[in-house]
C-alpha cells in the first residue's frame, strides 16, 4: 500500500491486491489520488450511471483533426462537452439526441464535492460530468483540460472497473510524466498550480472487473461556466 506523501509509479496495475482506503498519494502540489474513495458509493454509482447513458449513450466522437476517439463519451449536467471537426466546446444539448442532457445525479455531485473538499477545494459545484468508457487498447493522448472558462476549480476524476495507468505530467508536453496506476474506486483531483498540468491514459491493458466487465468508466467532474 502507498503511504500519504508518495507517489505510486511502479506498483503492478494487476496485483492480487490493489490498495485500500484510506490511503493518499500526493502527486502534485495541489494534486491528490484518494485510493478507494468512490467504493462506499459505488451501490448507488453504478444505477445513476446506467440511468444516465440510457438517455445518453456513449459515442466515439471525432476530432478537429478527423480523428475517432477510441475512447467513448457521454456527458451529463448542465453541460455536455463535444469534439467534432468544428473544435472542442461545452454544449448544453447532446448533439446526438438533440435533447439536454441528463441531469447530474445527486451521488456524482455528492463524490465529486467531498473529493474536492478533501484535496482543499471547498465550494466546489460542478456544472459538468464527462463520463468515458475505455476498452483494452483504448488510451486517451497528453493534454490540457482548458475548454473551461475559468481555471480556479480542480478537475475530478473517478476511476470505476479494469485498472488504468494515469499520465500525470507538466505544464508543457514535453515535461516528464508519471505513471501513476488507478484502480476500481480511486478518485483523482488536480487543481490550483496544478490545474492546465497535461495528462492522459496509457492502453488499457486486457483485463475484467467483476462487476464492469472488460472495461474502465471514468468520470471527469469540472465547472464548465
Amino acid at each position: 500500500m502507498q503511504r500519504k506523501g508518495t507517489t505510486p509509479t511502479t506498483l503492478d496495475l494487476f496485483a492480487d491486491e490493489a490498495p485500500q482506503p484510506p490511503a493518499t498519494d500526493r502527486i502534485g502540489p495541489q494534486s491528490f489520488v484518494f485510493r478507494g474513495l468512490a467504493l462506499p458509493l459505488i451501490d448507488r454509482l453504478l444505477p445513476a450511471l446506467e440511468a444516465v447513458l440510457t438517455r445518453a449513450p456513449f459515442r466515439n466522437m471525432v476530432t478537429p483533426g478527423g480523428y475517432t476517439m477510441s475512447v467513448a463519451l457521454s456527458s451529463c449536467g448542465q453541460f455536455g462537452w463535444t469534439t467534432d471537426r468544428n473544435g472542442y466546446q461545452y454544449s448544453t444539448i447532446d448533439p446526438q439526441t438533440g435533447q439536454a442532457w441528463p441531469e447530474m445525479p445527486q451521488v456524482f455531485m455528492e463524490l465529486a464535492r467531498s473529493a474536492a473538499e478533501a484535496a482543499g477545494f471547498a465550494d466546489f459545484v460542478p456544472d459538468a460530468c464527462l463520463i468515458n468508457r475505455y476498452v483494452p487498447g483504448a488510451k486517451l493522448a497528453l493534454h490540457q483540460d482548458k475548454d473551461e472558462r475559468g481555471y480556479q476549480w480542480p478537475v475530478v476524476s473517478v476511476s470505476l472497473g479494469i485498472p488504468a495507468m494515469f499520465l500525470f505530467g507538466g505544464h508543457a508536453r514535453s515535461d516528464a510524466t508519471q505513471k501513476v496506476p488507478l484502480f476500481h474506486g480511486d478518485v483523482v483531483v488536480w487543481g490550483g498550480e496544478d490545474r492546465l498540468r497535461y495528462h492522459g491514459v496509457m492502453p488499457i491493458r486486457q483485463a475484467e472487473h467483476p462487476q464492469l466487465g472488460e472495461q474502465r468508466i471514468n468520470f471527469t467532474f469540472r465547472k464548465a461556466r
